[in-house]
C-alpha cells in the first residue's frame, strides 16, 4: 500500500486524555479515535491488527475443534432472567425496550444464549462434548471507562463455551482451552502469567486469568517466586501469621477486659499512637450493607478487608460499606468506634482474628475502646473465614515463603461454570439409558481490544510501538529518501513488488516529505522492518533496519528482500 493513499492520521503531541502508553500510542499512531466516553472507532491500521489477532484466535480455536458461529448482540431479557443475572448485572447492562414494551439488552456476555441454543438443538450424549465460539461486540456500561480500549463500553470479545457430559469432560475441555490460550498469547508476542481468579458474576467452581505484569494495570497479582503460586488479589489465599510461624496463642493468658477513653483517636494510626503499640494488636470492626441485611466484618488492624472475598462468602448480590447513620443506629456510636461486643447482627471474623489474644476493639460508644478483648470470652463470631486482602511479604499458602504483589492487565479469563446455567435453562442431555442430566459447561473469554492494547503496553519505546511481526498492521515499510529521484523510486518499487509477490505486507512511503518525518512515522506506527532507499540506490545498496534494534545495515537490494522475507516467514507463525 502506498502511504500517500492511506488514512493514517498520526499525532505529534500526546493527547491530554491518554493516561497510559497504549492509549497514547493508539491515538498518536492513528489506530483509533474516540467517538464517546468508552467508545472507539478503529481506523485502518488499528483494524488490520485487530483482524490479525482475531485470525490467530480463530486458528487456535479451530485447532482444538471449536466451531465458530455468531449470536445476536440484541437479546431478550427472559434468557437472563432465567439465570438471575438480569438483576445481578445491575446498571452495567445496557437495557432497552422495543416498540411493544418488551425488555431487551445489549449482550454483555452470552452464557445463557449459548446454553439456550444448545438446549433447543442437542439432546443426546452422542453430540457431546462440543465447543462453540464467536467473535463479536459486547456492551457494558462501565461506571468509569478509562485507559482507552483497555476498559471501554463497547468492545470485541472472543467468547467460547464448552458443553460436556460431566466434570471429567469439563476438565478436558478446560485444559484444551488453556493450552489454546497459551499458544494465542505466545503468538501475539506476550510475556504472560496464569493466575487463579475470582469468578465474579459468572459463577462456577473455579477460574483462571491470563495476565501480563504492568505498572499501569488495574489488577493486582499475588505470586510466589519459590513455588510458582499465582492468584488475582481478589482470590489470593491468606495464611494467618500465627499459622505461618507455628506460634501457639492458646496458651497466652487472657487479661482482664478494660474500657479506655479514647476521645481523639478513631483511626488505626491514631490508636497506635494513643496506646503506644503495634497496629497488629487491634481488630477493626467494619459495618456492611449486604443486600437488605447489615453485617459486621472484622480484620486485624494492619490488614485491609477483601470485599470480593466477603461478598462471595456471604453470597450477596450487592455489598457496600454502611453509611454513617446506619453505623450509629447499629452500634450506638459514631464511625471509628465500632466493635463486636453487644452487636445484634452477624459478625464475620477473618481467620487471623481467631488466633489473636488481648487485642483492642471499639467499644460501640463514641470516644471509647476496649483493650484485652478475646474472641469466645467477650464476643461470639457468627463465622470465621479468610476475608482479608493479601499483601507483599505475606506467607505463600503453598510453601510459606514470602509472596510478591505486582500490578497486571487481564488479557483472558477461563471459567468452569459447571451446571449453573444449564440447570437454570434446562439444558439437558439423555445418557445411554435415557436418563436426563444437565450439561456441564465452561466459558472462555478474550477481550480482543484489550489484548491489542496489552501488546502495545509490553512492546513500545520512546519513539512508538514495536509490533511483533505476527500482529503488525504491515510487515515492512520502504522509505525512498527523495521521491523525485527516479533511481530511488525505481529501486523502491522493485523491492515493493518483490516483497508483495512473496506475500509480505508492505507500505511504500511515497509522500513528498522529509526523510526524518517518514522515519518518525514509521517508528511511531511500529512497522517491524524498515528499508531505506537513499544515495546508494544507484549502486544497488539500501539500508535495512529492524524496529526493535538500533542497528542499521547496508545490504544489496536482493539481500534486503530475502532477509525481509525470512524475518516475516520465520516470526509471523
Amino acid at each position: 500500500m502506498r502511504v500517500s493513499q492511506m488514512f493514517i492520521p498520526t499525532l505529534r503531541e500526546v493527547p491530554a486524555e491518554a493516561e497510559i502508553a497504549s492509549h497514547q500510542l493508539m491515538l498518536r499512531a492513528g489506530l483509533i479515535r474516540k467517538t464517546a466516553s468508552g467508545i472507539y472507532a478503529f481506523l485502518p491500521l488499528g483494524y488490520r491488527t485487530l483482524r490479525k489477532i482475531e485470525q490467530i484466535i480463530r486458528e487456535e480455536m479451530d485447532r482444538i475443534g471449536a466451531q465458530e458461529l455468531i449470536m445476536p448482540a440484541l437479546l431478550p431479557a427472559e434468557v437472563y432472567q432465567f439465570s438471575g443475572r438480569w438483576e445481578i448485572f445491575g446498571p452495567e447492562m445496557f437495557r432497552l425496550k422495543d416498540r411493544s414494551g418488551r425488555d431487551f439488552c445489549l449482550g454483555p456476555t452470552h452464557e445463557e444464549v449459548f446454553a439456550e441454543t444448545v438446549r433447543n438443538e442437542i439432546c443426546s450424549y452422542r453430540s457431546l462434548p462440543m465447543i462453540l465460539y464467536q467473535i463479536q461486540e459486547k456492551y457494558r456500561d462501565e461506571i468509569r471507562p478509562r485507559f482507552g480500549v483497555m476498559r471501554s463500553r463497547e468492545f470485541v470479545m472472543k467468547d467460547a463455551y464448552s458443553f460436556d457430559r460431566n466434570e471429567e469432560g469439563l476438565d478436558i475441555s478446560y485444559g484444551k482451552m488453556r493450552e489454546a490460550y497459551e499458544r494465542i498469547f505466545k503468538r501475539c508476542g506476550l510475556d504472560y502469567i496464569v493466575v487463579d481468579a475470582d469468578s465474579g458474576v459468572m459463577g462456577g467452581s473455579g477460574s483462571q486469568e491470563f495476565m501480563i505484569k504492568s505498572e499501569t494495570g488495574e489488577e493486582e497479582i499475588v505470586f510466589c517466586e519459590s513455588c510458582g503460586y499465582a492468584a488475582n488479589i481478589e482470590k489470593a489465599q491468606c495464611v494467618p501469621d500465627v499459622y505461618r510461624s507455628g506460634e501457639d496463642t492458646s496458651s497466652i493468658e487472657e487479661l482482664p477486659l478494660e474500657k479506655v477513653a479514647t476521645p481523639d483517636a478513631r483511626t488505626i494510626e491514631e490508636l497506635v499512637e494513643f496506646f503506644g503499640c503495634s497496629s497488629k494488636e487491634f481488630a477493626k470492626t467494619l459495618i456492611y450493607q449486604a443486600d437488605d441485611k447489615i453485617i459486621a466484618a472484622m480484620v486485624r488492624g494492619d490488614r485491609e478487608l477483601n470485599q470480593t472475598k466477603l461478598q462471595n462468602h456471604l453470597g450477596c448480590t450487592e455489598l457496600s460499606m454502611a453509611d454513617p447513620e446506619t453505623v450509629k443506629r447499629i452500634t450506638g456510636a459514631e464511625v471509628g468506634f465500632a466493635g463486636p461486643m453487644g452487636l445484634n447482627i452477624d459478625i464475620l471474623v477473618d481467620t487471623e482474628i481467631a488466633g489473636m489474644r488481648n487485642f483492642v476493639v471499639g467499644a460501640n460508644e463514641t470516644g471509647y475502646h476496649f483493650k484485652n478483648v478475646n474472641m469466645g470470652r467477650d464476643f461470639k463470631a457468627t463465622d470465621i473465614a479468610d476475608i482479608r486482602k493479601a499483601k507483599e511479604g505475606d506467607g505463600c499458602p503453598i510453601c510459606s515463603n514470602p509472596v510478591k504483589v505486582s500490578r497486571g492487565i487481564e488479557i483472558g479469563h477461563i471459567f468452569k461454570l459447571g451446571t449453573k446455567y444449564t440447570k437454570a435453562l434446562n439444558c439437558i442431555y439423555l445418557d445411554e439409558s435415557g436418563k436426563e442430566h444437565p450439561m456441564v459447561m465452561g466459558s472462555y473469554g478474550i477481550g480482543i481490544n484489550r489484548l491489542m492494547a496489552a501488546i502495545i503496553e509490553q512492546n513500545n519505546d520512546e519513539n512508538g510501538i514495536l509490533w511483533p511481526v505476527s500482529v503488525a498492521p504491515y510487515h515492512v515499510i520502504i522509505i525512498p529518501v527523495n521521491t523525485t529521484n527516479p533511481v530511488q523510486m525505481e529501486v523502491a518499487e522493485r523491492i515493493y513488488y518483490g516483497l508483495c509477490s512473496a506475500g509480505v505486507e508492505v507500505m511504500l512511503d511515497d509522500r513528498d516529505e522529509r526523510a526524518g518525518v517518514k522515519f518518525k512515522d514509521a517508528d511511531l506506527i511500529g512497522i517491524p522492518i524498515r528499508i531505506t532507499v537513499g544515495k546508494k540506490a544507484g549502486e544497488g545498496i539500501v539500508e535495512y533496519k529492524l524496529r526493535k534494534s538500533a542497528q542499521i545495515r547496508e545490504l544489496k537490494v536482493d539481500d534486503a528482500i530475502n532477509e525481509a522475507k525470512q524475518e516475516v516467514i520465520g516470526t509471523a507463525f
